[in-house]
């Protein structure tokens, strides 16, 4: 895991406690390993950047948008383009879609936990001893 900035830490708690009705909804469901096991984290920071919901286990980072990115689309790039290269995929969806439609945001997520790394660590790293 990539060391963060010491005010990301500050900057995530933050974000935990302002957490809008379409991240509400979401970590509803992601909490407490209820989707296919696995264990979600709320506001992670990845280098300089903060994701909504992470799960480093399975490198998987969703990411909601709401209607302030229509108007950070190239900022948004540049961040998805960093995380993917610590080796994560990245899921982004419209708040909106999460408030009207939930459990199509959810089969996209399970989709992709149940796939296959498109970068596995090698044999042996990443395991407890």
């Amino acid at each position: 895991m990539l060391p963060y900035p010491g005010h990301q830490k500050i900057r995530a708690r933050k974000l935990r406690r302002e957490i809008t009705d379409a991240e509400k909804k979401l970590w509803v469901c992601l909490r407490d390993r209820q989707l296919c096991g696995a264990k979600f984290r709320r506001q992670h920071p990845i280098g300089p950047y903060i994701a909504d919901f992470c799960c480093v286990e399975r490198g998987l980072v969703v990411e909601l948008d709401g209607g302030q990115h229509l108007s950070q689309i190239k900022a948004d790039q540049r961040r998805t383009v960093f995380i993917e290269r610590q080796g994560y995929r990245v899921l982004r969806f419209w708040d909106n879609e999460v408030l009207t439609d939930a459990e199509a945001v959810l089969e996209c997520i399970i989709r992709a936990l149940d796939g296959p790394h498109p970068c596995p660590l090698p044999k042996g790293e990443g395991e407890d001893i």
